[in-house]
């Protein structure tokens, strides 16, 4: 058996195989070797409560309930996109990034095959990232207009970020069984999030995915399924939540989505936390 390729990162260097192992050094990774892995749906319901934040980013970080997902991310670990084949890639789940006590916090759908999965950090590295970053440095919930890659200096300020579904799914489509599976991580993380007071949810399957999780994790259900769009409110509990379109390279370019309606939606939360 050949051994595994190494590359350097390309902002802190050293050596790094893709995927990228559990505690070898990777900026922002919260894993270690031993990190408790999910094999299965059982696990994650077993592994995701009773654990402080940073234990369950790590757990998160390792998860392999989805034989799927685990295959799609490795393989586009594997088979690299020629323009970044010459870095390593992260390939394996996001946990949730940013400030351990936010007022805000910002729900997608899973992180992208050359983005987040490449990068390690949710919505970095890709033409989505681009535009939410820019977004939220103006309206003041980010300290750079950018987010490149983990390591690279960028930081939310009072707000953090969470996918629904942790691993990147091929065509961008998780399967129901997939996010069942996957929604205990979420569900934890908002019961380890109390001073959360607004949820921006990007897209229409984010906004599910919030509604699932808030309710999960203490919130009265509401009598009907909110209805997903743009800039609609609806109150679960002492929390807000915001929809937003999803910042996809089809929606920015139609202007479906534009700069002014992104910066309104985060605007608007700001006001809601203040």
């Amino acid at each position: 058996m050949s051994e595994p390729t190494l590359l350097p990162h390309p902002v802190v260097g050293g050596a790094f195989t893709s995927p990228v192992a559990p505690g070898a050094g990777w900026p922002d990774d919260p894993a270690a070797p031993d990190t408790p892995v999910a094999r299965d749906a059982d696990d994650v319901r077993r592994l995701a409560p009773d654990v402080p934040l940073a234990e369950l980013d790590a757990r998160v970080s390792v998860c392999s309930a989805c034989p799927r997902l685990v295959a799609w991310r490795e393989g586009v670990a594997v088979d690299k996109r020629a323009s970044f084949a010459d870095q390593p890639y992260w390939g394996r789940p996001i946990p949730g990034w940013g400030d351990p006590e936010p007022s805000l916090l910002i729900v997608g759908l899973a992180p992208a095959a050359n983005g987040g999965n490449r990068t390690g950090r949710i919505f970095t590295g890709d033409p989505s990232a681009d535009w939410l970053f820019a977004s939220l440095h103006r309206t003041g919930w980010a300290v750079q207009e950018t987010s490149h890659h983990a390591g690279d200096g960028q930081r939310l300020v009072d707000a953090r970020m969470v996918a629904t579904v942790r691993c990147a799914p091929p065509d961008n489509k998780p399967t129901a069984v997939e996010r069942d599976t996957c929604a205990p991580w979420i569900a934890a993380e908002l019961a380890l999030l109390p001073t959360v007071r607004v949820v921006v949810a990007l897209g229409a399957f984010g906004w599910d995915g919030a509604v699932r999780s808030l309710v999960a994790a203490g919130a009265p259900a509401p009598p009907a399924r909110p209805r997903f769009g743009h800039g609609a409110e609806v109150s679960l509990g002492g929390v807000t939540l915001v929809g937003c379109y999803h910042p996809s390279p089809h929606n920015t370019y139609t202007r479906r989505l534009t700069r002014e309606m992104t910066d309104e939606v985060f605007e608007r939360a700001r006001a809601l936390t203040e």
